[in-house]
């Protein structure tokens, strides 16, 4: 049987880039296919090709047994290649149906027959177990229902191939397995899938086949099953990549950032933290869990004086600095890895030697009489440059010309590299490729092992896991669990995430029960629930 997509030596250029050369990838009727690859190695490049965002300079495309050539996302769709973002693409205001009809033609003119429009979601729904309710409200929707909209809209319209961007990036472990058994009952009824992601394991959890791209070419393509984590690593970045890092035992001293019954509003006005308590010791890392929208950004903004709390305290060495400024925070040894890099972390339009010394700018040795001491900051910039192996032309580059991990890497180089005692990584790993993420790993396990205070802020459980020494559970802007790392147990926290378990503390655990009896118990819930 010919393959359902053959893509034939594709070829793009930008300006000083050449960022697909001559790829070939074919996709079989009714497999999940994988791509993996670096930050800039050209997957969505190649993907907006084939969505018709971008037209390729050489090469073409076989679909359905014919040649086509895409111009638009619309004609893509027309064609049956459907696409789910990471970013979806809904109007919260509007109902599940009125989003999946946007922009169709209705069956009797002007007239919306929404009670046929209704009974095919409903159909759709049961048939590929997608579990949702047409006259529901997109806000009314959690995340991973949210996703299914979009894999419906898709369906809707026909998709024969679906390409899913990033699927897993916001959602609980819970809402990954049932994406999965949702993107396996799709490849059984013919549905062709390419997973695009940079999660390892859910790769080689999902896929058929995976096809790995380096610079721009096509490394190899593979057999899931006859392949490995390691293995596809090595593809991906070239070298032997630890998967796994080692945390050596943490060695916890006082404790340097308490927050005590805080609460903070969001930028509608509404509550968004509830009486959140912490406490971060030196020389460990609090690995704070939760789903996007929990109150995580306010938390991080609220620490570092970018929003001011509505009531509690923040006390940084035993120093009630509730309501500081961010300047004062950095001077008392408050460092922050924000979770956006472009618009808060860096300032796009200045040169990487001028974002290395932000909040920093009107210190010794980069200022002297309110006057900028510019070869001091070269030289300065460069050092990071060399130490983080941030991959640039020159300290002279706008920070807006780096790629998504090397900007990662100097945003990191600037926070660790200036005198702190806190440091405060919001999702430090977001969109990073597998060489980076290790990178980063490192680095915050050395600052752990210089007797730092590390508050991790991450939607990524895995991560949270890996270099956690104690992890704490946010739901709706409450603390609802807290446990040592060693006692973690990655269901467990995932219903903590999704706010379907109660709450939970060392405290209130019953502490005669081991890990891997509460690991078993919990497997048992789970058949007995099935």
């Amino acid at each position: 049987m010919a393959p359902i997509l053959c893509m034939r030596g594709i070829t793009k250029h930008f300006p000083g880039v050449l960022a697909n050369d001559r790829i070939d990838l074919e996709v079989e009727e009714g497999e999940i296919h994988a791509l993996l690859g670096e930050n800039g190695a050209g997957k969505t490049t190649l993907m907006n090709i084939l969505y018709g965002l971008y037209e390729p300079q050489e090469g073409e495309i076989v679909f359905q047994g014919r040649p086509i050539k895409v111009s638009s996302p619309h004609q893509a769709i027309g064609l049956g290649i459907g696409m789910v973002h990471q970013h979806f693409m809904l109007i919260p205001v509007f109902t599940v149906a009125e989003n999946i009809i946007l922009g169709l033609r209705s069956s009797r003119g002007l007239v919306l027959d929404m009670e046929q429009v209704q009974r095919r979601i409903l159909d759709l729904s049961e048939r590929y177990g997608l579990g949702i309710d047409p006259n529901a409200y997109i806000w009314q929707l959690p995340v991973g229902l949210q996703q299914r909209v979009e894999i419906i809209k898709a369906l809707y319209r026909g998709a024969k191939l679906l390409i899913l961007d990033e699927p897993t990036a916001v959602l609980t472990p819970q809402e990954t397995r049932e994406l999965f058994h949702i993107l396996r009952s799709l490849a059984q009824q013919g549905t062709s899938i390419i997973f695009i992601s940079h999660k390892l394991n859910e790769v080689m959890a999902i896929s058929d086949r995976v096809t790995v791209l380096r610079d721009g070419r096509v490394v190899n393509t593979v057999l899931t099953r006859e392949t490995s984590q390691t293995e596809l690593a090595c593809m991906m970045v070239g070298r032997e990549v630890v998967l796994r890092i080692e945390r050596p035992p943490p060695a916890p001293g006082e404790p340097v950032l308490e927050v005590n019954d805080l609460h903070a509003l969001n930028d509608k006005g509404l509550p968004a933290l509830e009486g959140v308590s912490l406490r971060v010791h030196r020389g460990e890392i609090l690995g704070l869990a939760g789903v996007d929208g929990n109150g995580q950004i306010e938390l991080a903004e609220s620490l570092v004086g970018l929003r001011r709390p509505t009531g509690g305290k923040i006390l940084v060495k035993g120093r009630d600095v509730t309501g500081s400024l961010p300047s004062t925070l950095i001077r008392m040894g408050v460092a922050c890895i924000p979770q956006d890099r472009k618009a808060i972390g860096s300032i796009g339009e200045f040169s990487l030697a001028e974002n290395v010394i932000l909040g920093s700018h009107d210190q010794p040795p980069f200022a002297r009489h309110g006057l900028l001491n510019r070869q001091a900051i070269r030289r300065y910039c460069q050092h990071l440059i060399s130490e983080f192996d941030v991959r640039t032309p020159g300290v002279d580059l706008q920070a807006r010309a780096l790629s998504g991990g090397n900007l990662q890497k100097l945003i990191l180089a600037r926070e660790v590299s200036r005198p702190h005692d806190i440091l405060i990584a919001v999702q430090p790993t977001r969109g990073l490729d597998v060489g980076a993420t290790e990178f980063v790993y490192r680095r915050l396990l050395e600052e752990r092992q210089n007797g730092k205070a590390i508050l991790l802020i991450s939607t990524e459980l895995d991560e949270v896991l890996c270099l956690s020494d104690r992890i704490a559970v946010i739901y709706e802007g409450r603390i609802v669990g807290e446990m040592r790392a060693e006692e973690a147990v990655a269901e467990e926290i995932g219903l903590l995430i999704a706010g379907s378990r109660r709450e939970i503390g060392i405290g209130r655990r019953d502490e005669s029960r081991s890990t891997a009896d509460r690991k078993n118990s919990f497997a048992k819930e789970t058949r007995e629930r099935v």
